[in-house]
């Protein structure tokens, strides 16, 4: 398998402006196979844009026959430049991060849905994936119709409710009135979702973690949730990850999202029955 890389710029509107998102495009290619079609998958980075470890994951998930789409979530702001890995990029990407709108991050995904739809060799069939505000990311884009399998690395502020403008952190787990925070709209999620998570991650704690799955549990989703006891925050970023990549759960977390993507987007399922699955006890 071969990747061909490229780039889109789509215009998006939110809150009453329209800016050009650039999407970065890994479309896997077979030689003397021009019309091989391949799902898509929405890849969403770290407060950092697309940078070299996301671009390097992104091949990873091109190379095994995925679409890779990887917006560039500050257009609101920036161009689609990475910022850097350090303390002034760190900071910028912080800012804009709770600056840009969830209607705004909303769009993003509609628009980048759109585009993987449009492209003759995609076979109609979506997932996501990202890290750190991208694990976010990816969780809130499988609240849309068209994503079936969702793979979240390190999903920060989802506990706190703490994605876009707010007013503080709130880890109750009663939904404010009105929410519009991803925590309290997991009901609408109708594919299956893999949470992965380092226990040593102090940007989502234990009780965070928890509330999580309680939420998820609750809401009735399909999901896997993975705890890894000595990962840290960001251990998959294979640069500049102060001391916490870990390459050999790197590797195990590579395969829980190798086995759900395939079985989800690549088996033909046809449609579901609806019915309980009933499980028999025993030893």
């Amino acid at each position: 398998m071969l990747i061909k890389e490229s780039h889109a710029d789509v215009q998006t509107t939110a809150n009453g402006k329209t800016t050009s998102m650039r999407i970065f495009l890994f479309h896997p290619t077979i030689p003397g196979y021009p019309n091989a079609r391949f799902p898509g998958v929405v890849l969403f980075s770290e407060i950092y844009q697309v940078t070299g470890p996301v671009a390097r994951f992104a091949r990873q998930i091109a190379g095994q026959g995925y679409i890779i789409a990887a917006p560039s979530s500050y257009h609101d702001f920036t161009g689609p430049e990475p910022l850097a890995y350090d303390v002034p990029g760190t900071d910028q990407g912080n800012e804009w991060k709770i600056t840009k709108t969830l209607e705004s991050y909303d769009e993003d995904v509609t628009q980048t849905v759109s585009y993987l739809l449009s492209l003759p060799t995609c076979t109609g069939r979506l997932g996501a994936t990202g890290m750190c505000l991208g694990g976010h990311l990816a969780l809130r884009a499988a609240l849309h119709p068209k994503i079936s399998s969702t793979v979240c690395y390190f999903a920060t502020d989802v506990h706190a409710r703490t994605l876009g403008p707010n007013s503080g952190a709130n880890t109750s787990s009663t939904a404010p009135p009105d929410s519009n925070h991803t925590l309290d709209l997991l009901s609408r999620i109708t594919g299956e979702v893999s949470m992965i998570f380092g226990i040593k991650d102090t940007h989502v704690p234990d009780a965070g973690r928890d509330l999580i799955r309680q939420k998820l549990r609750e809401a009735g989703v399909v999901f896997s949730f993975h705890e890894f006891a000595w990962a840290q925050h960001a251990f998959i970023r294979d640069e500049l990850s102060k001391g916490r990549y870990d390459p050999a759960i790197t590797k195990v977390c590579f395969e829980v999202l190798l086995e759900q993507f395939g079985r989800v987007l690549k088996t033909e399922l046809g449609d579901g029955d609806g019915k309980k699955q009933e499980v028999e006890h025993v030893c």
